[in-house]
């Protein structure tokens, strides 16, 4: 029998462990939580110092008991949960259930799951942090006051199934307010000249910059009649040439945010999916020879800080691979993001030295995706800046100003390994200009003006709603994913095009906690909350106090949303087609996961379909039918005929119902490219771009 007992909340976790400790210990998981409040009742004693209950998880008797038994026979237990809030909090109550000493030190923790920082982590176990706990417990405290306060009366009063909460109902109105904002969007007309020019036999580009050497904005057609009747003839002469040399720095190593917004950009990740493969990555991989080993830091962290001998091993790869002039000179000296704890590391490999290529083949498609880009973020963050030698001319004609910006790199840098993209998906790519001095003579080989106009704000994806979230200080690295996961579940939010729109049902849910509830929509209230549960985890304020001073304004509130807010009916809407089959009206109901067509005769009549979205064009295929909306079991938009089975017509891209222009077939499409919309055929190479 083993010495000693290590929990740990997963298999894969212990499984990785056990091979690192030897035949002395015996690991164990815990499968998570064991303790929590009881999901019947609100558990928390609201006059005795919000003192909570803790029960037994149901289904988590047997693997108590079996922890029970493991824990007497062993000389030793060792708790080692993962390395934050919710770690510490599941290392009290596994100590508090299996009756353990808990001023012993009999915590254990590590940033990393490898032999040395394991093996490490066991010299120095210490004691439980109870500031820790308590910032723990103060959370699942506040959020369980205001979801068991507030989700009875939305049941009562709009209807079963809702809930609410302190971090998903400021996500959903900042949804709800991009929307209105949307709405209430007026577009502005403006207009562009774009030139192309030409020296020698060498091309280039420009575009009007202003008059007289002020820019000029273009608002209207009648302004660029005016810039145009001024340019006389075609020739232009160089003014001005500034040449530059820019310095470019990597971006900084990845935290849980940034890993979010990353993957969504350049892996087309959801937040659930990329934190699912990250707890995958840090647990464990099998290594072939070299056994199981966890091939990333802890992945819930706001800290871009690395350790040095991470950095220092980074250096030594970055050398002997690429040059000794591809390393970084200079420590980086990041700022912290508002509110960062600043607890852990950043994600980073546990080794830079395991390159992407070397594991490959042990790893899943989309494991070794995520992994190669935690891999050269993390790489190049340690690599030297790149160097561009940018050059801005501006040429004349008659008092009109065109400009042309080049760049081209001179050191590549950083930029060998890894770019950094953005919410556009733009990358910054080299424009190189012909070599041009002041006084030079440019001829213009075509004009182009474009009529344009200004955009609304656009909706938000899952990877800027986690930006903003965490820029305005709401939220924790350990709350996005859930976060946005709930708004969904709920239906307060559907995804259109990957961008979050609120639903009705979202809108009423979030204009009753406006009325009645104002402090949980207050953005700054919520991010001093949250501060004020970081001081509680620095030891700097005591936990039922923070509760204390929420709960005595929240308690009236909620007192008052009980008495004075009215019912609210989600009136059935006429859908104006019958029942197929008795014959009476169908209406639009308002299901748990949004609206449905429904006989009004229910319950008599059961008969339900799904609400069909025509899209105005007749069926290519067989020219019959109408071509509707349809979702797939991955949520997925695309396109059928309504006559299916019968005509077996599909497409994922969107039809359009004029015909081709160049072969005259009904064959256009709306295709999604990364970039943007083509209007493109399928029957011929017909290609167009939509129209603003």
């Amino acid at each position: 029998m083993a010495d000693y007992l290590v929990i740990v909340e997963s298999p894969a976790k212990a499984k990785t462990i056990e091979k690192y400790l030897g035949k002395k210990y015996k690991v164990k998981a815990s499968m998570g939580h064991l303790r929590d409040l009881p999901k019947s009742q609100m558990g928390v004693d609201t006059e005795n110092n919000f003192e909570p209950r803790y029960i037994t998880i149901r289904g988590k008797g047997p693997i108590l008991k079996e922890l029970k038994q493991a824990a007497k026979k062993a000389k030793k237990v060792y708790l080692a949960a993962d390395p934050d809030r919710e770690g510490e909090a599941i290392a009290w109550h596994l100590a508090t259930s299996l009756g353990l000493d808990q001023t012993d030190d009999l915590r254990v923790v590590f940033n990393e799951i490898t032999k040395e920082a394991v093996k490490e982590s066991f010299k120095h176990p210490r004691k439980i942090d109870m500031d820790l706990v308590d910032a723990q417990q103060a959370r699942r405290i506040l959020d369980r006051l205001v979801g068991y306060n507030i989700s009875p009366i939305l049941w009562k009063k709009v209807k079963k199934g809702l809930s609410a909460g302190r971090v998903q109902s400021v996500a959903l109105k900042l949804v709800i307010d991009r929307e209105n904002e949307i709405k209430a969007f007026i577009p502005e007309e403006y207009w562009t000249i774009d030139g192309n020019f030409k020296k020698g036999k060498k091309e280039f580009q420009a575009n009007f910059y202003g008059m007289n050497g002020k820019k000029k904005k273009l608002s209207t057609v009648d302004d660029v009649k005016e810039v145009m009747s001024t340019i006389k003839g075609k020739q232009f002469e160089v003014i001005d040439v500034v040449k530059k040399e820019r310095l470019r720095n990597p971006a900084a190593p990845f935290t849980t945010s940034s890993l979010q917004q990353e993957a969504a950009r350049k892996l087309n990740f959801r937040t659930r999916k990329t934190m699912m493969l990250a707890q995958q990555l840090y647990e464990g991989i099998a290594l072939g020879r070299q056994g199981t080993v966890g091939l990333i830091t802890y992945m819930r962290t706001d800290s871009t800080r690395i350790s040095d001998t991470a950095i220092q091993e980074a250096s030594t790869f970055i050398t002997e691979n690429y040059g000794k002039e591809f390393g970084r000179t200079q420590k980086r000296n990041d700022k912290k993001a508002k509110g960062s704890q600043d607890a852990h590391e950043a994600i980073r490999p546990t080794s830079a030295m395991r390159s992407p290529q070397e594991v490959k083949e042990y790893l899943g498609r989309d494991q070794l995706r995520l992994y190669r880009l935690i891999w050269e973020r993390f790489i190049a963050s340690q690599m030297a800046p790149a160097v561009l030698d940018t050059m801005r001319v501006d040429l004349d004609n008659n008092g009109v100003m065109f400009r042309a910006n080049g760049s081209k790199i001179k050191f590549a840098g950083f930029m060998k390994v890894y770019v950094e993209s953005n919410d556009d998906n733009k990358e910054e790519k080299e424009n190189i200009l012909p070599d041009l001095k002041k006084g030079d003579k440019v001829e213009s080989q075509s004009l182009e003006q474009r009529q344009h106009f200004t955009q609304p704000p656009p909706r938000y994806t899952e990877a800027r709603l986690v930006k903003t979230l965490e820029e305005i200080g709401i939220g924790r690295p350990s709350t996005y994913s859930p976060t946005l996961d709930t708004i969904q579940r709920r239906n307060y939010v559907s995804l259109d095009n990957k961008r979050f729109v609120p639903t009705e049902l979202g809108e009423i849910v979030h204009e009753l906690i406006r009325d009645y509830f104002p402090e949980i929509l207050d953005v700054q209230f919520t991010a001093n909350m949250e501060a004020e549960l970081d001081e509680v985890e620095h030891g700097e304020i005591q936990w039922v106090k923070v509760i204390d001073q929420f709960y005595k304004g929240f308690e009236k509130n909620v007192e008052r949303a009980d008495k004075e807010m009215e019912k609210i009916e989600i009136k059935d809407e006429p859908a104006g087609i019958d029942c197929d089959l008795c014959g009476a009206p169908m209406v639009f109901k308002m299901g748990k996961y949004g609206k449905f067509l429904a006989c009004s005769r229910f319950p008599d009549c059961r008969n339900t379909k799904p609400i069909v979205k025509e899209i105005g064009v007749t069926c290519p295929k067989c020219n019959e039918g109408q071509v509707i909306e349809r979702k797939s079991k991955k949520k997925r938009i695309f396109y059928g005929c309504d006559r299916y089975p019968a005509c077996d017509y599909v497409s994922w891209d969107k039809p359009i119902a004029r015909p081709c222009p160049k072969c005259n077939e009904k064959a256009l499409v709306e295709k999604k490219l990364k970039k943007g919309v083509q209007i493109q055929c399928t029957h011929c190479d017909y290609k167009e771009q939509p129209q603003q």
